[in-house]
């Protein structure tokens, strides 16, 4: 027998052009589900309607074998093609019966029905439905669905499914069971059921029209104290949504479901959202602000979805962004409603340039509406979701508030109850806000991020100023050459002398390759604020000297222009330092030490502010990356920041910030986060006083926040403080799975020298385990991203991901798959290392049974850039 790799079979590859109308409609299905986590038992009964051509009728499968099929009640003919379950009929109508069994316990991918944590629970999309029974498994089948559930009801005490329960029932054995309809169309992905041992959160909201929604957070018993906070936040979207979308919820009841082992976030299936439990579960103890935070935002999308992505739900998944792009914008406008609207949005942009602009700028790189792909899985990316809602946001910002609404109304009015398309969504941009959208689609099909060069000249004595602007868009894998894209950029003029905003704020849409915009009655000599919100998601070139920036980092008064202005101010002297250029770190210290005196400015804002860029964005400056010469660099300027303002300041902003009691809202926060920052700047140098001031805030803490923000300090520092924190966190919170990932986080992104051996140790750990994708990220995911230690020079880092990653694939190919892209980028660093990140991509690639998630980002990575 052959001890060589099997190679991948030939992937295929989904075209969007190859998009065709089902030829068969299923309008009703009933399903009658037996459950139990060795064997469950699922019996389908599919109306189906012949739509288009003459075929069979295809049933998509997960590679369950049929038990039996009968159609019109009688024995069929059918046959299997791959996974397809085959049944040829004549006629336009028929009731097509299905039986399989399936073993949930087992199921360690996650998709369609699986076990987890004593409770058997569903995640289907995009194309997990098939899992569990045969069916058209594609979005544009829209279907009512009727659902019977059975099970143990000693084991399997509570029964959901989407919509609303229409009976229940007790049975003579022991068992018991539920039945659930919903009355709204859906496709197969947002099926859902759940079934375990739960308590639950009741609450109710009254919509606009005065209807009484029962809404329930399901949990383990002992968790209930601390879905509070995702009940406030689901109460706060419901209403936000009415008010600022028109949309009121549609059922009786609301539903959320909190497990353990989940590949994403949250999912939306109507009715019964299912949860990853580190957005439902939060209290002081154990939750940081950022996850009090997060679960407010992914409460609230998933929510949201049920207008746009369950009432208009996508045709084809080359459409993701539809519901994805659209929801995503609308879950960072309710939380930017309901916190510091600055620091939201100068958060969503960070998340954009660290996660997006790399993926624009790699092998990966592709359109917000992607042409084609091998595994669907691998397209829920930054690009599709972040960059998505960028376009939308533009959209609303050239139509305004009162348009972008109009146009809203009108998408929902004529899309409702439909399988749509972004084209729809565009369309109903045009009509309902009376703007032409037409180059504007380029967006949705061309790759990159575009690049503006911006230049103002301004003659003395002439009384005008000329903004020069020039765009341009790199190519792309399969995109060598672009179209100039419209730019809607914010821009505003402030007098050097003055520090007064000369001008009221334009917005200039930049819609060719250069344009001119002149500026009247200007009297003295202005400065550039462009971009300002982050109007468009380009990456800016300017010619403003560190003095302009400085200036602008204290004048200008658009809080995100702010902050830009003070980061650029870094990122010039931090690129000139590794380039071998001036590095001086005065005008930034100048800058950092004039935010922190203003007494006007949120803390919170002032935290993001004077945060140094972090160092994979410092390398995605350069042309070519030496991960030693960049941390060099940052850790030089922090020093230098730590040194020109003091020790003693640093100290004084620290306690300055420190309560007395913990409080949650939006200006406590805020103190927080600039106490830690302080608290960061003054462990540059490891100082013996700043390390016991640490281990004092780590100990004495009322809240995670500033306990974790302690521990991560002081997980790259070296001595016995060091091992005492660590070990008490983990002693301490040993039996709570979402903390523990904290602590896991918290080494894998060490500075230490000796990272990597740290995470090969944590990987033998007896709490590590692969089986549960919070703790592969909270490790894995985590380590990938530290750049000192991913990227140590022996190449080490890289092989522990690449081993990593292949062990997982046989476990969770979609968790495994999200871990490719770091390796990815290898083109982008120096000599050396591209060569070993890419020999590691060569040992994936070669290793037996691949799955099609990971061979496609593997063998794209490789691939022609």
């Amino acid at each position: 027998m052959s001890d060589a790799p099997l190679s991948p079979p030939a992937p295929i590859v989904v075209r969007r052009e190859d998009y065709r109308p089902p030829e068969w409609l299923v309008p009703e299905v009933a399903l009658d589900f037996d459950l139990d986590p060795a064997l469950t038992r699922v019996k389908a009964v599919l109306a189906v309607r012949r739509n288009a051509g003459d075929g069979p009728l295809r049933l998509d499968g997960g590679g369950q074998q049929p038990l039996a099929v009968r159609v019109d009640g009688a024995k069929a003919e059918w046959r299997m093609e791959g996974d397809q379950l085959v049944i040829p009929l004549a006629g336009e109508a028929h009731s097509v019966e299905t039986e399989v069994e399936i073993a949930p316990e087992t199921n360690t991918q996650l998709m369609g029905l699986y076990a987890s944590g004593g409770l058997l629970c569903t995640q289907c999309e995009a194309e997990g439905f098939r899992r569990i029974t045969f069916f058209p498994d594609r979005p544009d089948i829209l279907v009512r669905y009727q659902v019977k559930l059975t099970a143990d009801q000693r084991q399997f005490p509570v029964l959901l499914s989407n919509g609303d329960r229409v009976g229940a029932g007790m049975m003579p054995d022991g068992r018991h069971w539920a039945e659930w309809h919903d009355p709204f169309p859906k496709p197969g992905y947002l099926f859902a059921l759940v079934a375990g041992d739960l308590a639950v959160n009741r609450d109710s909201f009254t919509t606009m029209s005065g209807r009484v929604v029962e809404l329930g957070i399901w949990v383990a018993e002992a968790d209930l104290p601390r879905t509070g906070h995702a009940m406030a936040a689901l109460k706060a979207a419901m209403a936000w949504d009415e008010r600022v979308y028109g949309r009121e919820y549609d059922l009786d009841v609301f539903n959320i479901v909190a497990v353990a082992d989940f590949n994403f976030g949250a999912m939306e299936n109507k009715g019964l959202n299912i949860f990853n439990s580190r957005y439902i579960l939060a209290d002081p103890e154990t939750a940081t602000d950022a996850d009090f935070d997060a679960i407010a935002g992914v409460v609230a999308h998933e929510y949201f979805h049920n207008w746009s992505g369950d009432r208009v739900t996508c045709r084809d998944w080359f459409q993701l962004s539809l519901k994805e792009g659209f929801t995503v914008y609308r879950d960072q406008e309710f939380s930017a409603d309901m916190g510091s609207a600055a620091v939201k949005r100068i958060e969503d942009v960070r998340v954009l340039r660290a996660a997006q602009f790399p993926e624009d700028a790699g092998p990966l790189a592709h359109p917000v509406r992607p042409e084609s792909y091998m595994e669907i899985a691998n397209f829920y990316t930054a690009t599709v979701y972040n960059k998505g809602a960028e376009l939308i946001r533009m959209m609303a910002t050239m139509l305004g508030p009162e348009r972008f609404r109009a146009a809203t109304d009108l998408y929902f009015a004529r899309h409702d109850g439909t399988a749509a398309t972004c084209e729809d969504f565009v369309v109903a941009m045009e009509e309902g806000g009376g703007i032409d959208l037409s180059r504007f689609r380029l967006w949705y099909t061309q790759a990159g991020t575009p690049r503006v060069a911006a230049s103002l000249t301004h003659a003395p004595g002439s009384g005008k100023a000329v903004l020069r602007l020039a765009q341009t868009l790199p190519p792309t894998p399969g995109q060598p050459d672009k179209q100039p894209q419209p730019l809607p950029l914010r821009v505003a003029l402030f007098g050097e002398a003055s520090g007064a905003r000369l001008c009221d704020e334009r917005l200039v849409v930049l819609d060719e390759a250069q344009a001119e915009v002149v500026f009247d009655g200007i009297g003295e000599r202005p400065l550039l604020s462009i971009n300002r919100g982050f109007s468009a998601p380009v990456i800016v070139d300017t010619d403003r000297s560190a003095a302009e920036l400085a200036f602008l980092s204290a004048h200008d008064d658009d809080p995100f222009a702010r902050y830009e202005a003070m980061q650029q101010l870094m990122l010039d002297r931090l690129v000139a330092t590794v380039s071998g250029g001036d590095g001086d770190p005065a005008p930034v210290v100048a800058a950092v030490r004039a935010t922190i005196a203003d007494p006007t400015l949120d803390p919170a804002f002032v935290g993001e502010a004077i945060v140094l860029p972090s160092e994979a964005f410092i390398g995605d400056q350069l042309a070519s990356v030496d991960p030693d010469a960049v941390a060099r660099a940052r850790d030089g300027l922090r020093q230098a920041i730590l040194d020109g303002i003091g020790h003693g300041a640093w100290r004084a902003l620290w306690a300055a910030n420190r309560d007395n009691r913990y409080e949650l809202d939006p200006r406590a926060k805020g103190r927080r986060r600039l106490k830690n920052v302080a608290l960061g700047y003054l462990l540059a140098d490891e100082a013996p006083d700043a390390v016991a001031l640490a281990a004092d805030q780590y100990r004495y803490a009322d809240n995670m926040t500033d306990r974790l923000a302690a521990l991560q300090l002081l997980a790259s520092t070296r001595g016995a403080t060091r091992d005492a924190v660590l070990a008490d966190f983990h002693d301490r919170w040993a039996d709570n799975g979402l903390v523990l990932d904290k602590w896991f986080t918290a080494q894998a992104l060490s500075t230490r020298a000796d990272v990597v051996e740290l995470v090969e140790a944590l990987a033998r750990h007896p709490a590590f385990t692969l089986a549960n994708p919070n703790r592969a990220r909270a490790l894995i995911g985590a380590f990938a991203t530290n750049q000192r230690g991913f990227h140590a020079a022996d190449g080490r880092g890289y092989r522990f991901v690449a081993d990593m990653l292949i062990a997982l694939d046989r476990l969770n190919p979609q968790t495994a798959a999200r871990l490719v892209p770091p390796l990815g980028r290898w083109r982008r660093f120096e000599p050396g290392r591209a060569a070993l990140m890419k020999a590691q991509l060569e040992h994936i690639l070669a290793a037996p049974r691949l799955s099609k998630d990971v061979y496609e980002q593997a063998s794209k990575s490789l691939g022609p850039a």
